[in-house]
Formats: C-alpha cells, sequence, structure tokens
C-alpha cells in the first residue's frame, strides 16, 4: 500500500513539470514575432532580383586634397590662357600703331618723295636736278659740263639743239610771268643760263611756287638743272619785280640714246600758282591741281 502510494505521488510530480514546460514553451512562441513562409519567399525574391541587374556600387567619396588638386590645376590653366590672350592683344596693338605710324609718316613725305624721284629720274617730263654725278656742294660733275662737239656714233659735228622757253601763272596768282629771252640754242653737254622775269601786281605779300616741266618726255632724263629758282618757294612784295635765273644744261648722254639723239627742239615750261600750306605734312605746295596743267607728250 504504501509502495503503491509513492509511485502515485511521483507520477503525478512528472506530469506536473511536464504541463509547467509545456506552458513555458506556449508562452515563449507567443511572444516571439510571426514570420510567415510568403515573407521569407519574398525576401529571397527581393535579394536575387537585386543582384541579377548588376548595379555597379557607389563611387568612393573624394577625398578633400584630390579635389584641392583639380582646381587648382584648373586656376593654372585659366591664368596661362590669360598671359596667352593678353600678350597677343599687346603684340595686336602694337602692330596697329606701327601701322598708323608708317601710314601718317608716307603721307607726310608723299609729295617730297615724289619730286625727288621725279627730279632724279626725269619722270613724267620733269627735269633732272641731282644725279649720280652730284659733287658735295650740290653741282654736277664738271666731266659732264663739257660740249659734245661731235656725235660719238657718227664723228660728225654735232647740231645744236633749240630751247624753248615758256611761262604761265594760275588765274589766281596776280602775277605776270614772263621768259627774258625766247629761245636759245645750246650743244649737249654745254651749260645755259636763261632768265625769267615775275612782278606782283596784287596789293600784298604773295608767296609763288613754280612747277616745270620738259617736252618731249624722252629728253628730260638728259635735262639737268644746275640752279634754278623753281627749287625753292619765291616771296615778292606788293608791286615787287625780280629776275630769276636758271641755269641748265643737256646731257651728252643723250647722244647715245637712240629714242634721244634725234631730239632737235626742246621746250622748257614754268607755272607759277599761289603756295598753300598742306594740312597733312604742313609744307607748302601749289595751290592747285596740277594735272591739268602739264605739258603734252609728243
Amino acid at each position: 500500500m504504501a509502495s503503491r502510494t509513492a509511485a502515485s505521488s511521483r507520477a503525478r510530480s512528472t506530469l506536473a513539470a511536464e504541463g509547467l514546460s509545456l506552458r513555458a514553451h506556449q508562452v515563449q512562441r507567443r511572444s516571439a514575432p510571426a514570420f510567415s513562409t510568403g515573407t521569407a519567399q519574398r525576401r529571397h525574391a527581393s535579394t536575387t532580383s537585386s543582384s541579377s541587374l548588376d548595379i555597379p556600387p557607389p563611387p568612393p567619396p573624394r577625398s578633400r586634397s584630390s579635389g584641392s588638386a583639380q582646381a587648382d590645376a584648373q586656376a593654372r590653366a585659366d591664368e596661362a590662357k590669360a598671359q596667352f590672350y593678353g600678350k597677343r592683344n599687346q603684340s595686336l596693338l602694337l602692330y596697329s600703331c606701327a601701322g598708323i605710324v608708317f601710314v601718317l609718316g608716307t603721307t607726310y613725305a608723299a609729295v617730297p618723295l615724289y619730286r625727288v624721284f621725279c627730279s632724279a629720274t626725269g619722270f613724267g617730263g620733269t627735269p633732272i636736278t641731282a644725279s649720280g654725278g652730284v659733287t658735295g656742294d650740290g653741282r654736277f660733275d664738271p666731266s659732264r659740263l663739257v660740249p659734245a662737239t661731235l656725235d660719238p656714233n657718227t664723228s660728225a659735228p654735232t647740231r645744236r639743239i633749240r630751247v624753248t622757253f615758256n611761262a604761265d601763272t594760275s588765274d589766281s596768282l596776280p602775277w605776270s610771268f614772263t621768259p627774258v629771252q625766247k629761245e636759245i640754242y645750246v650743244l649737249p653737254g654745254e651749260t645755259a643760263l636763261a632768265f625769267f622775269t615775275a612782278k606782283n601786281h596784287g596789293k600784298k605779300d604773295i608767296i609763288g611756287i613754280a612747277t616745270y616741266n620738259v617736252a618731249p618726255d624722252r629728253i628730260a632724263p638728259f635735262f639737268a638743272k644746275v640752279e634754278c629758282f623753281c627749287f625753292e618757294e619765291q616771296r615778292l612784295l606788293a608791286g615787287e619785280e625780280v629776275d630769276m635765273p636758271v641755269f641748265f644744261f643737256l646731257d651728252s648722254d643723250m647722244l647715245d640714246d637712240p629714242s634721244s639723239r634725234g631730239v632737235r627742239d626742246v621746250v622748257l615750261s614754268y607755272t607759277f600758282f599761289s603756295a598753300r600750306r598742306n594740312k597733312v605734312n604742313g609744307q607748302l605746295e601749289p595751290d592747285t591741281d596740277l594735272e591739268q596743267y602739264r605739258v603734252g607728250k609728243d
């Protein structure tokens, strides 16, 4: 009887312990979060789809040191570009200024240079007033001032050449201007002296400038002036009358030139104009258009 009672007590104790364990397990299941099978499947599918798109990972953040280096390099490049354009603009400005100065200088010297060129070459019927035979005092070499009495081509006596003088004045100049002698005869290489008379009929002092021309044009390179009133402007007082000399010769080289050796008549023409001041270079020049006073070609 006692043994049965003990066995019965142990059985109840075992059942009680199992009951407590079962209750604790149920309580633990209630307190834990419930995850459904569908949720687990959706999470698995989401992970799989993300890996299948091959999205590149985000770039690593730039360090402050690399950004600063790029900014410095860009600043240096901008500075070099600014210096390049600055030097180019400065060079362009200097070239422009030089071009302006050159144009102004050419304009200033155009008239004097043209006169020197015509006097040296006989261009346009302008008599020669300077040549390679000019000496230190401005006169021609004496070897050119020897009359050619014999023709170097035929050894025959050289024929004299008639030089006719013509004098005119512009309508705006109240002067009378005439040659003292109408014509003279000279040999090539022989010097000759001629005079012109000018008188100011105005009531005030007037400065006049004479232009000159030789016809035919082909004789102009050989017509040389040693002294001439036309080299400078002439100032005549009111009512004043003066004689103006011209000292010239025909170069004997004309006998060696086929185009000029047959010339027998030469016309030396002068025209006086009132002088005006050039606004560009400040020099005195004839107050007219010179083209209309040119002696015609033969």
